[in-house]
């Protein structure tokens, strides 16, 4: 093998292994690591037993900084619940999951844009700034009922 081989050789096999050691390093700094992390899980056949989704709709929420919690449960084919009344200036936590197939979750006019999937709660922060009303749509094929699957989001002036 000649000179400048050897020296290529080396060279590339070097720079490999400092990239595999920098790749190791950075997965697991800061105690990272491979795994999912800060996902919410549930069990797709059992959505109706977590409290949370027993009843979807809007409540006062327990966590601070947040006004209310929105749970929605995206199904073939519709939304529930199907109208939700928010007041104006609420900061919302919006958390959706699915039993069957993967849906997704889009608030037009805003920028919620999520996907439901079949054990896993889709979790999103927003406040509710703008009266009116928006439309909740399925932005992901989900089977020949998608295009009636839909529910609606008002935003009411406070009572204050």
């Amino acid at each position: 093998m000649h000179k400048y081989e050897k020296i290529w050789l080396s060279f590339g096999t070097g720079a490999l292994i400092l990239f595999l050691v920098i790749l190791g390093i950075s997965a697991v700094h800061q105690g990272h690591s491979p795994a999912a992390s800060g996902i919410e899980t549930i069990n797709p056949d059992h959505v109706r037993d977590d409290e949370r989704f027993k009843e979807p709709g809007l409540y006062e929420s327990k966590e601070e900084g947040f006004d209310y919690d929105l749970y929605m449960i995206a199904s073939m084919f519709r939304y529930e619940p199907t109208e939700v009344e928010i007041p104006k200036g609420s900061r919302v936590r919006v958390m959706v999951t699915t039993p069957d197939v993967i849906h997704g979750f889009e608030v037009a006019k805003t920028n919620i844009n999520m996907m439901a999937e079949p054990g896993l709660i889709s979790k999103y922060h927003t406040t509710f700034n703008k009266e009116g009303e928006f439309l909740v749509v399925c932005n992901e094929y989900c089977g020949t009922g998608h295009t009636d699957m839909t529910s609606v989001i008002k935003v009411v002036g406070s009572e204050e």
